[in-house]
């Protein structure tokens, strides 16, 4: 089977959507399949740049989202190449220039397409509109969401979160749940060499002999990492020797670095900044505990890639994704600060060889989150899709 994967951002970009489809890539690949993916480069002004099945098109930068790159969504070039590579299927990941362009070239080209949500923009709408137009803007997206959706002949997301928001914004269509899925390779811990666990923490001033804590992702509201800092101020003191490790770049680094210094645990604290993503699994092995206070993931990715590194996960409860823990076998949900600190002491206090138990109950919990696995789930919606199609093998050519 051959198909394409349309992205606005994809590697070197570093968030979950791109980790997403590089792993279900790879995955189909390992099974036989053929691969492209379709994505909007800000580095490409007027040429488009086919490398080893990566199409990548040009787009404008976009500051006001982390400078990720837009891409208009037609383009005869981009149609004559999407033609030539000749899919069987259309998935799409994100629903900007280079999501629309792959609606087009579905209906153009007369074969299926995939929609999967990676993304609750009811949580992102902060980003381009002011206060007063949020809500307006807010039902714009539902509209628009919907109008995706309806073109599509299979929705997939990774969380229940996922089938409740499209209930919500009014989407009728069933969702087939397919959680996320890392590199499982690439995140094992005893890949990892001690003295590059002593650079990392080196090179960032991070403290060794303590129980560090971190988190990885966006610096951004929707993170609810101010949340993390409060909880910590209140509840853990250097007394503990813990310290909390902030993995990532975003809008609110600046202020949450001051909101650190403001509560009192600068000292407790360090905000590493950006770190590339084929530079985390040592980040992870330095590490100790995953902690999040987010509710606006759906299956964190970077959470995935901690577990799989044997991090036992503190995430604050969240009732859609509550399942996503198993209580004492991948970590523990809390509800306040002192459940947190709770939980960081009972780890901190466990032995040795207790610790390296639990860290290996961790990694049990994820060894079917492997590319393997993601693209044999995302097989049966391309088959059942294409098998419901009363035209399967009449594509339609697209000619300039």
């Amino acid at each position: 089977m051959k198909i394409a994967l349309f992205t606005e951002t994809y590697f070197p970009s570093v968030n979950g959507v791109a980790a997403h489809v590089k792993t279900l890539k790879n995955g189909l690949e390992k099974l036989g399949h053929e691969t492209l993916v379709v994505t909007a480069d800000k580095h490409c002004k007027h040429h488009y740049i086919d490398d080893d099945g990566i199409l990548h098109c040009p787009s404008t930068e976009v500051k006001r989202l982390y400078g990720f790159g837009a891409a208009p969504p037609f383009s005869y070039k981009r149609m004559r190449l999407i033609t030539k590579f000749d899919p069987d299927i259309i998935h799409i990941h994100q629903e900007f220039g280079i999501g629309l362009s792959g609606i087009v070239a579905a209906k153009t080209l007369k074969i299926p397409l995939i929609y999967t949500l990676h993304t609750f923009y009811d949580q992102y709408i902060y980003y381009i509109a002011p206060p007063p137009l949020i809500r307006a803007a807010t039902k714009m997206s539902h509209h628009y969401e919907r109008f995706i959706a309806s073109h599509a002949a299979a929705l997939t997301g990774p969380s229940q979160k996922c089938e409740e928001y499209f209930k919500k914004i009014g989407v009728r269509k069933d969702v087939n749940l397919i959680p996320n899925a890392i590199d499982l390779d690439m995140f094992d811990p005893a890949r990892v060499k001690q003295a590059d666990k002593t650079e990392f923490l080196q090179k960032y001033g991070i403290p060794g002999g303590k129980l560090l804590v971190c988190f990885v992702g966006r610096l951004g509201k929707e993170k609810s990492i101010d949340v993390l800092l409060e909880y910590w101020a209140k509840t853990i003191t250097p007394d503990d020797n813990m310290h909390l490790v902030i993995i990532g770049d975003g809008p609110d680094k600046a202020s949450l670095a001051l909101l650190a210094e403001g509560l009192g645990i600068k000292d407790m604290v360090t905000f590493t900044g950006l770190i590339k993503h084929d530079a985390m699994p040592v980040c992870f092995a330095a590490c100790d505990v995953y902690a999040t206070a987010s509710l606006s993931e759906m299956n964190s990715i970077s959470m995935l890639e901690g577990m799989a590194s044997g991090l036992p996960v503190l995430q604050r409860y969240d009732e859609m994704n509550a399942s996503q823990i198993e209580i004492g076998v991948n970590g523990y949900l809390f509800n306040t600060a002192e459940e947190m600190a709770k939980y960081l002491r009972e780890i901190q206090a466990l032995p040795p060889e207790k610790r390296a138990d639990f860290q290996e109950r961790v990694i049990g919990s994820v060894v079917s989150r492997g590319a393997s696995e993601l693209a044999a789930y995302m097989l049966g919606v391309y088959q059942k899709a294409l098998s419901e199609r009363p035209d399967i093998g009449v594509k339609r050519k697209f000619r300039l």
